[in-house]
């Protein structure tokens, strides 16, 4: 392995890291101040969510992400092309069902 490649795995490792602790602290029901928009609410607004259901969702949704952020160093320094087009994509596209799911429906409404 060269400095890069090591670089490369440091750097994915620290932040996956960082986003499987978010993803703890959203699982445990706290931290909704992290959902994008959330934190921007009026007192009102969000007291009309579920907030420990919500939290959830998101911490579900950014831990799978977390973990398979690391994966992508690993695939470039291996040379398996298709894993490191896969892994982004494959975020990308949890991201979007993440947002779709919780903006139809009223799923987090009480």
């Amino acid at each position: 392995m060269q400095t890069n490649d090591i670089v490369a795995v440091v750097v994915t490792g620290v932040l996956g890291a960082i986003v499987v602790a978010l993803s703890v602290v959203l699982l445990t029901g706290r931290g909704a101040g992290l959902i994008a928009g959330f934190g921007a609410l009026s007192a009102e607004e969000r007291a009309k969510y579920d907030t420990k259901k919500l939290c959830r969702f998101v911490g579900a949704v950014f831990l799978p992400a977390g973990l398979a952020i690391p994966c992508i160093a690993v695939a470039a320094i291996y040379r398996i092309v298709w894993l490191s087009v896969a892994i982004p994509i494959a975020i990308v596209a949890l991201i979007v069902f993440a947002a779709v799911y919780c903006n139809t429906g009223n799923r987090f409404r009480k």
